[in-house]
């Protein structure tokens, strides 16, 4: 049966054999008995309009009228029929495209509901956790029953991992395609729909499923224009899901990848905005807001200041180059020595600061001392000049402010300086001498 199209928003509308069946159904209890009662009315007429005439003329009335009502009623049969049957069809198909257009009313009004619900659970989504556990509520509501899967790149964009599943068996195979270069619809952009995997050009990742013969859908997943995965779906047996399904996992596919881009530029802003960019540590900035919450945490912890000792001269020696060098190096060792609960920060130029919680001075003293070993190690390969790091602790107490804790530890430190660098000093709060000039790194 050939379909009509309905024009809706610039796009067609077809009607289905379910629209036209519903239509003939409901013209035909519309019209049922209209034309025989049309014709026995015409009768009817005619035979008292002859009945009439002959009473007048005195002719034989009754033999007159009724064979001028037949032949009236064989004449206006054929035309009645007719008009009735193009009327007929007429109210058919308006009532037929009045359906699709109600149809497709009601499916755009489910898809903006569904739009602006999926737009604001992702606005509250603040991490790409998040973002996942909304991408799985959302498809089992608009594909219950098929089996879906988000697969998502890494960071290298080499691979492609399953972060999500929705649906029957969501521990069955899924697609074994390894990176986006290896997925048609991450490369070309767009969703891919295959309604049967044994057809020559199905994608050859639906080939060897344990169910076998499949159907499948594939929606790109981008970011800024550049693909970083895809919703999959596959199911036994060569039924896709309806179009108003496929359109939702479009709308999900661009709404994620809207999302996922969001987050992490916000990721990168922040990081750039506190952390020093030459050697990757936290910056001062995002140092005091940290130091801060350990300090109102009441917990103990020590403060300590590291200077680089004759860095001047290391920087007016061997160049900038080497002395940025030197920097990397140092902080490398930071980070490889201590806890993931310590702080540790370029405090600014060649100064670092750390924090350790609930520690005390004799313990970070052992800390400082294999830091030194740990620099030695570092610097054994010969491809930086050597060079050494004086140390200053100054252990909380109470009363004390983080301000003070680091003016002490600083003090401390160029009391090491003063004594012959390359050492730790331990600041001591009763007999903390009076400050000293500044002297050369």
């Amino acid at each position: 049966m050939q379909q009509l199209q309905v024009s809706h928003n610039g796009g067609d509308e077809p009607v289905t054999a379910a629209d036209l069946a519903e239509a003939r159904s409901s013209v035909r209890r519309t019209i049922r008995g209209t034309v025989p009662a049309s014709l026995v009315s015409v009768g009817l007429v005619q035979l008292g309009a002859g009945w009439g005439v002959t009473s007048l003329t005195g002719l034989d009335g009754f033999s007159l009228a009724a064979v001028i009502t037949g032949v009236v009623l064989v004449l206006l049969m054929p035309g009645t029929f007719l008009i009735t049957v193009v009327a007929t069809r007429k109210s058919i198909r308006q009532l037929a495209q009045s359906a699709a257009r109600e149809r497709r009313l009601t499916l755009e009004g489910r898809q903006r509901d569904f739009e602006t619900q999926l737009a604001n659970a992702f606005e509250m989504a603040s991490t790409e956790a998040h973002v996942l556990t909304t991408v799985g509520r959302a498809l089992e509501d608009v594909a219950p029953n098929h089996r879906i899967e988000l697969l998502l790149a890494d960071n290298s964009h080499a691979h492609l991992t399953r972060e999500v599943t929705s649906g029957p068996s969501p521990e069955g195979g899924g697609c074994r395609v390894e990176s986006p270069e290896g997925c048609v619809a991450a490369r070309r952009g767009q969703t891919q729909i295959f309604g049967d995997s044994t057809r020559l050009d199905a994608c050859p990742h639906l080939a060897g499923r344990d169910y076998g013969r499949c159907s499948a859908v594939c929606v790109p997943v981008s970011i800024m224009g550049r693909t970083v995965g895809v919703l999959h779906q596959a199911d036994p047996g060569c039924d896709t899901p309806d179009r108003s399904t496929i359109e939702k996992l479009e709308v999900l596919a661009n709404q994620t990848g809207g999302r996922l881009g969001t987050l992490r530029m916000m990721g990168e802003s922040t990081l750039q905005a506190s952390t020093d960019a030459l050697t990757g540590l936290p910056n001062r900035r995002a140092f005091e807001s940290r130091v801060t919450r350990v300090h109102h945490s009441g917990e103990p912890y020590t403060v300590v200041m590291a200077d680089l000792d004759h860095f001047k001269t290391l920087n007016d020696t061997f160049g900038h180059e080497t002395g940025d060098r030197a920097l990397r190096i140092y902080a490398q060792v930071l980070a490889d020595s201590v806890r993931p609960g310590d702080l540790i920060c370029r405090y600014g130029g060649e100064e670092f600061v750390l924090v350790f919680p609930n520690t005390n001075a004799d313990q970070i003293r052992a800390t400082c001392e294999r830091l030194r070993e740990n620099l030695a190690i570092a610097l054994n390969p010969g491809t930086t000049p050597t060079f050494t790091v004086s140390y200053g602790i100054a252990a909380w107490t109470a009363g004390t402010t983080v301000d003070e804790l680091i003016s002490r530890a600083d003090r401390a430190m160029y009391q090491a300086k003063q004594h012959g660098r390359n050492r730790t000093m331990l600041a001591d709060p009763a007999h903390e001498p009076a400050p000293a000039a500044p002297t050369p790194s």
